[in-house]
């Protein structure tokens, strides 16, 4: 999920992303250990976005998913919208272009499923936490369950190595991480040649949650440098994009800064598939204590995770607008308005 790019950052004028293996996070050698924690947060410092290898996810599990996405969205615009997301208990569902609306007031081009943590117990379910709503495609809700639950599992490994990284205990952050709202989005962007030049897949953002892990299908991803430039990000065989969020960035103090990326108007069909890495709902997000006592507390007000996720969403979502606007719900106490979480960006959304 998106928020405003930042103003000012503190990255180095990178010219491609660094790449990380972070299969020494599980070394027994400890040296080697370090050295992998060490890269990471060298790469969380300096850039806010890296390859990821080393990860260890099947690549059936990923073909699979590909392959539902494409049969999915090949659909007709009516059996699609059986699915519809504004029919859903948790935020789950078809998105069809044009419901999602950034502060900017742009339209992107293109169409979404989304899912959530499964949560199918009937007490503690939240706004967007609770049943996902699955379509009939025959394979679909168990090839993205399968994914789902993989690459959950390898974000559990990157908050364990961001911990370490930041000096704190290994599972500083994952014992905040048991029925997360972490979004998997599978995100279709069609290739229309007469599309405007202007029009992007998606403007320029930051992630609200914590980090997110990505696997694009084609080119189109760009990332602001701390030169003020756009990056182009390749694709390379086997690895994940991760970049940091908002939420990583208040915890850290301020040590990790969440990079501004965006989509340009595609060169040919291509298919997105992030994972919005989350804390609990009821998390309370502000900066580690021990973080503040060794460098002193950066200007972040503490918000609760699923509520400013949820208030965030209610803004985006024109199906949640119409409820808002209608009555039939409000948006949480002390919820932020769009943009207005971290710092502003003097860039407009392109």
């Amino acid at each position: 999920m998106a928020s405003a790019p930042r103003a000012h950052s503190p990255h180095r004028a990178f010219k491609s992303l660094p790449l990380v293996d972070i299969s020494g996070l599980d070394s027994a050698d400890p040296l080697a250990r370090q050295s992998t924690i060490d890269e990471l947060d060298r790469a969380a410092r300096e850039a806010g976005f890296l390859y990821l290898g080393g990860h260890g996810i099947p690549p059936r599990l990923i073909e699979a998913l590909k392959a539902r996405a494409r049969e999915y969205f090949a659909q007709p615009p009516e059996r699609k919208m059986r699915d519809y997301i504004g029919q859903s208990v948790n935020h789950s569902g078809y998105v069809p272009e044009g419901e999602e609306q950034f502060a900017g007031g742009t339209v992107d081009h293109k169409e979404a499923y989304d899912i959530g943590f499964d949560y199918l117990a009937e007490t503690g379910r939240r706004p967007m936490l609770g049943p996902n709503q699955w379509p009939a495609l025959p394979g679909f809700r168990e090839d993205v369950q399968t994914y789902y639950a993989a690459v959950l599992e390898l974000s559990n490994r990157l908050f364990r190595g961001f911990a370490l990284a930041l000096g704190l205990p290994e599972d500083a952050f994952t014992r905040h991480v048991s029925t997360p709202p972490s979004q998997l989005r599978l995100i279709h962007y069609p290739f229309n040649p007469s599309a405007p030049a202007d029009r992007p897949g998606i403007g320029a953002h930051t992630d609200y949650e914590c980090f997110t892990i990505l696997l694009p299908t084609a080119p189109g991803l760009e990332v602001l440098n701390g030169a003020g430039e756009w990056i182009d990000v390749p694709l390379i065989d086997g690895t994940f994009v991760i970049n940091i969020g908002d939420m990583l960035e208040v915890l850290s103090n301020g040590a990790y800064v969440a990079t501004s990326h965006r989509v340009r108007k595609v060169a040919e069909e291509r298919y997105s598939f992030p994972l919005f890495c989350a804390c609990d709902y009821d998390t309370m997000i502000e900066p580690v204590a021990s973080l503040v006592e060794k460098h002193g507390r950066r200007p972040y007000e503490p918000v609760v995770c699923g509520e400013h996720l949820y208030a965030q969403t209610i803004q985006t979502f024109g199906y949640l607008k119409h409820r808002l606007d209608a009555g039939e719900l409000s948006l949480p106490s002390g919820a932020k308005g769009l943009s207005s979480y971290g710092r502003q960006s003097a860039l407009e959304e392109a």
